[in-house]
């Protein structure tokens, strides 16, 4: 099923595709799908969309939050949850950071980007 809704989000020209293995870390679910998508537009039809595959693929019981307002969707498949971001709320909720692990085996683990340190001032 994970593969299914990262060909179908890949399909909708969804960016920066992440799964996350949570198996083992929650109950809820077993693989955790993040993308984003350009606009609120984008984003619902993509949510739309995935329902539809989901649906034409034989999955039942499949859920769905945040179509109306688009900024995130949410899909619920039960063994994988989709997340769908405009990317600005993708930012603000940072999901890769707070669900990746040290000893993640994900496909895509998120990249950290590290501050510069500030150059020393000479003391006189």
């Amino acid at each position: 099923m994970k593969d299914l809704i990262v060909a179908s989000l890949d399909d909708d020209k969804a960016e920066n595709i992440v799964a996350l293995e949570i198996a083992g870390k929650t109950a809820m679910a077993d693989w955790m799908v993040i993308a984003s998508g350009r606009s609120t537009r984008q984003v619902s039809a993509m949510a739309d969309h995935l329902l539809e595959k989901l649906k034409e693929a034989g999955h039942r019981g499949v859920s769905s939050e945040g179509k109306s307002v688009g900024d995130w969707v949410l899909v619920d498949a039960g063994d994988v949850i989709a997340h769908v971001f405009r990317p600005e709320i993708r930012e603000l909720y940072q999901l890769e950071r707070m669900w990746s692990f040290p000893d993640d085996d994900s496909e895509a683990k998120p990249k950290r980007k590290r501050k510069k340190a500030a150059p020393a001032e000479d003391a006189a």
